[in-house]
């Protein structure tokens, strides 16, 4: 600064640059609706557990139930590619001794299409209470008939 130079000062309005921390309530949280026929089952998963985390919004907040409702239809008709129908092995324990049980992804599909959907979100989901609060806004069905109209939820369209 030579002489005659002087220093100007801008005022900032600071209280507009204040780092908004999303929450349950301020979140604006919608319903999106999934069509699951002919979706590959860990693509899909992959898509619905960032949506319900809320990672494509600008207001994500990590420790926080920010993301939306989703619903998946169609769940029966889900696709795995190559031999996973039948190599793929989803083990449980009893907790007793000799208590382990193993299904292939048919077996799992025959008795209960949904829970396929549902393993595999969950797994993506972070593993503690967070997780286990943000599970509750995944609702899969089988068939495309689902109870949430009221709700008015919008499609959301999967890339091919």
């Amino acid at each position: 600064m030579g002489a005659g130079n002087t220093l100007i000062y801008s005022t900032v309005d600071t209280l507009s640059y204040k780092t908004l921390s999303a929450n349950k309530e301020n979140a604006g949280k919608k319903w999106l609706l999934i069509d699951a026929e002919g979706q590959t089952l860990g693509r899909m998963a992959s898509v619905v557990a960032g949506l319900i985390r809320g990672k494509h919004k600008p207001n994500f907040t990590p420790h926080a139930d920010c993301g939306d409702y989703v619903i998946v239809i169609n769940s029966e008709k889900i696709v795995l590619t190559g031999n996973k129908w039948d190599d793929k092995k989803y083990i449980r324990h009893t907790g007793y001794p000799g208590g382990q049980k193993v299904r292939t992804a048919r077996e799992i599909l025959d008795r209960k299409p949904a829970d396929l959907v549902e393993k595999s979100v969950r797994g993506m989901l972070p593993k503690n209470t967070l997780g286990r609060e943000l599970f509750r806004n995944l609702y899969v069905v089988v068939g495309s008939e689902h109870k949430h109209d009221a709700q008015k939820p919008e499609k959301f369209e999967l890339k091919k």
